[in-house]
């Protein structure tokens, strides 16, 4: 492999080289900082945490108390509250990011990673820079891309479409007819700021999710799952959790949000699906406010036609379809990962895989898993640091060489 081309500078990192400054990448650069470990961050944006500042609505708050959302060695202000808003959720990890000097290198986008079995090296370009490293860190996360759906006719509507990653508020569809693709948190709760507003929401829910309470009995509804589970097996929790979810939220099944089979816990640990957390979407169903529509079969020049043959007229679309991992577009013949972009061990053994190839923010379980990962990432290389001393290079651990 020819590590420098003569249009791109090449840069020895003594020390991981981080893929992401979201607040996966933030949290194993300030476990790294702890063992007194240097990194490269690369940043294909111009900021930290990009997704939360530029690609998340106005009303987004913490699903789950903060205590769940902590990033490894630094809590939450104190003062915050129980379910701190997107703006205090970047406000901590700004403040996180200056308490552990993480200074990433922006507007880096890595176009290739791969590693060299020759050299034993990981080999990470980007237009300017090869960055060159026993180890790489892929921290880009499970919502790097937004998930575009193929629906017929779409390109016939003649109103806007916008993905949740572009929405901001309702209040530009004030009075308007909106319909919303996906019944997830985004798609629920973006029903719900519409509804808000003055708005007219039909919210597609074609395939089966479970809504639980955010909380029941003023405590939060993850937290006394994550309790329980360490003495009841998870098909008892579910049970539990779903007779106090029909007692509070009654039988979603009547009014076209219908449950999976499969628990909500169970779910969620075998194919990653979060169960949606009420703050107030199911009463604005109950009474009429957000409609709830079966799968879409086509998109009509000024509306959409539905699976049980009912037709309306919309002034505008949402996509509240998700996101997706990008890691397969960048990273180079490596057998860690699937084709989906997610690490082929499961969780809890996934943050690590083969060569110096480490992975954070995949677990499916939300920041509480991101933690955890990387309090281990940085645990393992520092079981292998060795530092070397009376070495030119070793002046600094980013040594910029000639191309």
């Amino acid at each position: 492999m020819e590590y420098c081309k003569e249009q791109l500078k090449c840069v020895w990192v003594h020390g991981p080289i981080i893929v992401g400054a979201g607040p996966s990448g933030l949290a194993v650069a300030a476990c790294l900082s702890h063992h007194g470990i240097p990194y490269v961050i690369l940043e294909r944006s111009h900021c930290i945490t990009s997704l939360w500042q530029h690609r998340t609505y106005d009303r987004l708050k913490l699903h789950l108390p903060k205590h769940f959302c902590e990033l490894p060695l630094m809590g939450f202000p104190p003062n915050f509250p129980k379910y701190p808003s997107k703006d205090q959720f970047i406000s901590y990890t700004q403040s996180y990011a200056s308490r552990f000097s993480i200074h990433p290198r922006f507007n880096q986008t890595v176009h290739t990673a791969e590693f060299d079995q020759s050299s034993e090296i990981w080999v990470v370009k980007t237009p300017d820079f090869q960055y060159i490293s026993p180890w790489l860190v892929v921290a880009t996360g499970e919502n790097a891309e937004p998930v575009f759906p193929s629906i017929p006719g779409i390109d016939k509507f003649r109103g806007p479409i916008l993905h949740t990653s572009v929405y901001k508020s309702a209040s530009q569809f004030k009075n308007q007819k909106v319909l919303v693709i996906g019944c997830g948190n985004s798609g629920m709760e973006i029903s719900l700021d519409l509804s808000r507003h003055n708005a007219f929401p039909h919210m597609v829910a074609r395939n089966t999710v479970h809504v639980l309470p955010r909380e029941m009995f003023g405590f939060s509804t993850f937290g006394i799952a994550m309790a329980l589970l360490k003495w009841i097996p998870i098909k008892l929790v579910d049970k539990l959790l779903l007779v106090v979810a029909r007692f509070m939220l009654g039988n979603t099944d009547r009014y076209g949000v219908r449950r999976p089979k499969t628990g909500p816990l169970e779910l969620k640990l075998v194919t990653g699906k979060t169960p949606v957390l009420d703050v107030g979407q199911v009463a604005q169903i109950k009474a009429g406010n957000i409609k709830v529509m079966e799968g879409v079969k086509e998109i009509t020049r000024n509306g959409a036609k539905f699976l049980d043959g009912q037709e309306k007229e919309f002034d505008a679309i949402i996509l509240a379809t998700g996101y997706k991992s990008n890691v397969p577009t960048w990273l180079k013949s490596c057998e860690s990962f699937t084709k989906e972009g997610m690490p082929k061990r499961e969780f809890p053994k996934g943050w690590k895989g083969e060569n110096g190839l480490y992975t954070v923010g995949f677990t499916r379980r939300g920041l509480l898993g991101t933690a955890s990962d990387a309090v281990k990432i940085a645990k393992d290389i520092a079981d292998q640091w060795i530092t070397v001393k009376d070495k030119s290079y070793c002046n600094s651990h980013i040594v910029l060489l000639r191309s």
